[in-house]
Formats: C-alpha cells, sequence, structure tokens
C-alpha cells in the first residue's frame, strides 16, 4: 500500500512540476526575431525585419534619425543595440512613413523628447487609434510632435539634406515617402514591400487608402534619381523592381476598370482576379504543413499583424479596394 502511494504522490510531484515548466515558458517573453543590418552608405544603414517594419538608419554630425521604429518595445531596443554598434551617436529623430503599428509602436523605447516626423494625416490615423482605444493602438506620449503637410518638404536635419515626399494616399492617407538625394536611397514604407505579390499591393481602405494613388506614388518614386529602395517589409529592391510592381498592378486595376464597364459585379471580378500568392507562400489552395492554406495573396502573419489599433472586420482586398474607388467614380 505504501508503495502505491509513493508511486501516486511521485506522479503528482511530476504533473506538478511540468505544469510549473509549462507556465513559466508561457510567461517567459519571446525575443523577437534578428534584425539584419545592411551599409547602404558609410552614413547609411537598413534595418531588415525583426520585430515590424523595416527601418533606415541615417547618422548625421552628432545625432541619428531612424525611419520607422519597429513594433515592439523589445524589438526597438534590439534595433537601438544594433545601432549602437555602428555609431556612438545618440538617436535624436525618427521618421514615421504611416500609421500602422508595425512601424511606429516601438517609439516607446526611443530616447524622450526626441523629434519625431510624419504626415499630418498619420497623426489624425494615430490618434483615432487611441481614442477606439484595443491591442495595437499607439503610444500615447509617442505622437508625432511635427508634421509634414505638402507633397513635398525638403529639409535639413543635423547635416543630413532629406525630401519627404506625400505624392498621395496609397497604403494609408497619411503615407510618406523619405528621399536621400545625396545618397540616392528611398525609404517607401508599407507602399512598397516584397512579401506580396507584384499586382497585390497593401492597401488600407479604412485608412482611406488608394490604389490608384498607390500608381501615383509608385510613378513618383521611380522618377526619382535613386539606385536603392527600402522597402517597408522584405528585401531591398532596385528602381528595375519597381518598374515591374507599377507595369503589373496598372494592368491588373485597367482590367477591373473594364470588369466594371461591362457591368460585372465584384464577386465576378474577384473570381476572375483573383490575389496572387505572396512569394514562398504555398500555390493557390494547397494548405502548409500542419495548417490551412492562408488567403490568397496575403502577407505572411508577422507582417499582417502589424496594422495597430483597427481591428474590426477583416481589411479589403485589392480587388474590392479598386471596385469601391472605380465604382464610386462612375457615379459621380
Amino acid at each position: 500500500m505504501s508503495h502505491v502511494k509513493t508511486l501516486c504522490l511521485g506522479l503528482v510531484v511530476v504533473v506538478c512540476g511540468s505544469l510549473a515548466i509549462s507556465v513559466t515558458a508561457q510567461q517567459a517573453p519571446q525575443a523577437p526575431p534578428p534584425i539584419t543590418m545592411k551599409m547602404l552608405k558609410p552614413d547609411v544603414w537598413a534595418g531588415l525585419g525583426g520585430a515590424g517594419g523595416n527601418s533606415t538608419i541615417i547618422i548625421g554630425k552628432t545625432g541619428v534619425i531612424v525611419v520607422d521604429a519597429k513594433q515592439t518595445e523589445a524589438g526597438a531596443k534590439d534595433l537601438l543595440a544594433q545601432i549602437a554598434k555602428i555609431t556612438a551617436k545618440p538617436v535624436t529623430t525618427a521618421i514615421i512613413t504611416h500609421s500602422d503599428g508595425d512601424h511606429l509602436n516601438g517609439l516607446v523605447a526611443f530616447p524622450a523628447g526626441i523629434k519625431i516626423i510624419a504626415h499630418e494625416n498619420n497623426k489624425k490615423e494615430q490618434e483615432a487609434a487611441l481614442a477606439a482605444g484595443g491591442r495595437g493602438a499607439p503610444p500615447k506620449d509617442r505622437l508625432p510632435n511635427q508634421v509634414t503637410t505638402k507633397k513635398k518638404e525638403s529639409i535639413t536635419i543635423d547635416g543630413v539634406k532629406l525630401d519627404l515626399y506625400h505624392f498621395a494616399p496609397a497604403h494609408t492617407s497619411g503615407d510618406l515617402v523619405v528621399y536621400l538625394p545625396a545618397q540616392k536611397i528611398v525609404s517607401t514604407g508599407d507602399i512598397v514591400v516584397t512579401n506580396r505579390a507584384d499586382d497585390n499591393p497593401n492597401i488600407h481602405f479604412e485608412k482611406n487608402g488608394s490604389t490608384e494613388g498607390w500608381l501615383t506614388n509608385l510613378k513618383g518614386m521611380i522618377a526619382l534619381n535613386a539606385d536603392t529602395y527600402v522597402t517597408g517589409h522584405g528585401d531591398l529592391l532596385t528602381k528595375g523592381d519597381l518598374q515591374r510592381k507599377l507595369a503589373a498592378t496598372t494592368e491588373r486595376r485597367n482590367k477591373i476598370a473594364a470588369m466594371v464597364k461591362e457591368g460585372k459585379t465584384v464577386d465576378q471580378i474577384k473570381a476572375a482576379l483573383p490575389d496572387a500568392p505572396a512569394p514562398g507562400a504555398p500555390p493557390r489552395g494547397a494548405a502548409p504543413a500542419g495548417g490551412a492554406a492562408p488567403a490568397r495573396g496575403a502577407a505572411p502573419a508577422a507582417a499582417a499583424a502589424g496594422a495597430g489599433g483597427r481591428g474590426g472586420a477583416a481589411a479589403l482586398t485589392f480587388v474590392e479596394t479598386a471596385y469601391q474607388e472605380i465604382t464610386k467614380g462612375t457615379k459621380k
């Protein structure tokens, strides 16, 4: 009998120990994915990947300018640690390309009192997200403290000349394209990414993004005297890559417009022009090992999760957004 009691007691200890280990593992903070640092010029680096979108790091005379600040505090601390490896100068300025949380929520880890530059519509979208509350809302003490309002604003920060462009609403209503003319480098934000098919850019209709405005932005960026484009997610691109994306998306949008003119419904157009799979995703209809197939053309979950503070219904697809724009125009 005592042997049975001992055995039972031993099982209880093992089970409790296993539960304690499991709870501890669940409570332990997850380390952000690694950031790949690439030197583009002696004073300009790209921080690719990590927790959130890509970042551009520009070293000025006395301080550092960072374009986009990652998604989480841990991810931003990782970025700041990487910056500290290449320069002892402090981060003094952040430029935010748009209002998605995976590009700005990491500002909580940035030094207090730094200059934060964004387009005025970006700030309005952040304020709306704060008012709505919910998961992914931006840090309330890190709202932009300097806004741009024009199509082009040329500024010099710490000896670095930058041109800030708002060609038109595209990914969101508050997109900002950052151009370094001396270095021939452009930071695109999520207007351009490499984790989606060429003809399937990510347009936030709920943030007043625009497929037509996306085309305008691509034309504007291609016209710049630039060699390197730091995308919002994924790899660095060239002017030729942007030209390819512009051609593919223009062709698809023209087909949507033609079908609208023929009287086709949005469901008929979606069936005729389905989203192409994201690069590296399984073929249409095929499920990855151990799970259901992702939505066609959808970006990987890590990137999709960055849309801070939105919530609600699922975002519209490219076809649905273009259909809304085109049919609204034909009713005028």
